[in-house]
């Protein structure tokens, strides 16, 4: 079964993703010398004194299609205090490079204006993912189907089947605000590639592992994000019950109160798949209430955290290669790192 069998004509609609904005450029089509005059949103920010003593804003701003750093030296503590992160503001500036990076400076007037809601194009803030969505939801489904325990599969065809308003939800879901895969399709994108690591390491070490139970986990462990995420009016934002709750405990909820619709679904494999999304996260300072304690939890832990952090690499890689040759990245603070961005023509 595929998505469109599912949601009909409904599937066509789903993920399409409006051009909007394009009378102003976007950060991917910066160049060095440009004066440009565009809307962005505020990443970071901050306050800082040079070497004489005069104040100056650092900033971080992105769209939909990359970010890009940003200075103001002419109204740096009036912005500093008028402007919010994630705010989205009008820019004014020239295009330059400095330290081997893209730089916007600012102008002395109207460098940057706060702009209200109804003031900008949403969708400039509503990236996508790249991967076509039938595919991988076709590919999550094939999972799902070679199942051989029965009560799993069962549980599995509740959400991804016959439940049209978590499907809608699922395949429109982000995976972050800005960590890994924070785009529209990215918790599909992020949950496949999940679950094919489980697979290969189901096989690699078919003695330690319950494959339909890993594979279950992993299909299963982000899924509380459809709630965590919302997409607002400057791009994704937490909801209120994500901020409260969190996707960890929304997830088991969803799982819980699913299982319970299945007549004689085994304790021991409740509890085991209860484990799996609440220690999906490894350590309990990184938000798991448990650390993994079965094999498989284990593995679907590692194979959550490398997918993340590979796409947390690309992403900077995306976001801040110039194309001119090697060269690092920014310092990222949830790397805690800088990242060296090899010219992959090269390679």
């Amino acid at each position: 079964m595929k998505l469109r069998d599912i949601l009909g004509e409904d599937a066509k609609s789903l993920l399409n993703h409006a051009a909007g904005g394009k009378e102003k450029i976007f950060v991917s089509e910066m160049k060095p010398g440009m004066t440009v005059t565009t809307d962005l949103k505020v990443i970071s920010k901050r306050l800082q004194e040079a070497k004489d003593g005069k104040k100056f804003l650092l900033l971080t701003l992105s769209d939909r299609t990359g970010a890009i750093r940003a200075i103001d030296w002419h109204n740096a503590e009036e912005n500093n205090t008028t402007i919010p992160i994630g705010a989205v503001v009008r820019t004014r500036g020239k295009v330059v490079i400095y330290d081997e990076r893209l730089q916007l400076n600012l102008d002395s007037q109207k460098g940057l204006s706060l702009l209200e809601e109804g003031e900008y194009d949403v969708q400039r803030f509503l990236a996508i993912t790249k991967r076509n969505v039938n595919e991988m939801f076709d590919k999550l489904l094939a999972y799902v189907e070679n199942l051989k325990n029965d009560y799993l599969k069962k549980l599995l065809k509740i959400f991804f089947e016959e439940d049209k308003a978590f499907i809608r939800a699922f395949i429109n879901a982000p995976a972050a605000v800005k960590v890994h895969h924070a785009y529209k399709g990215g918790l599909l994108e992020h949950t496949l590639s999940v679950a094919e690591l489980c697979d290969f390491l189901s096989m690699k070490y078919p003695e330690s592992i319950d494959r339909d139970l890993l594979i279950s986990g992993a299909v299963l462990h982000d899924i509380g994000k459809i709630k965590e995420y919302g997409i607002g009016s400057s791009g994704i934002e937490k909801t209120d019950e994500g901020e409260l709750v969190g996707h960890i405990s929304i997830g088991l909820e969803m799982v819980s109160s699913r299982i319970e619709k299945i007549p004689d679904f085994p304790n021991n494999l409740k509890t085991e798949l209860k484990h799996l999304i609440l220690s999906h996260h490894g350590e309990m300072d990184w938000g798991s209430p448990v650390v993994p304690k079965t094999t498989e939890a284990m593995v679907l832990h590692m194979a959550d955290n490398l997918d993340s952090k590979i796409a947390q690499f690309r992403e900077i890689e995306n976001r801040e290669y110039n194309g001119t040759g090697n060269g690092w990245s920014n310092y990222d603070r949830f790397l805690n790192r800088r990242i060296y961005m090899k010219n992959r023509d090269m390679i």
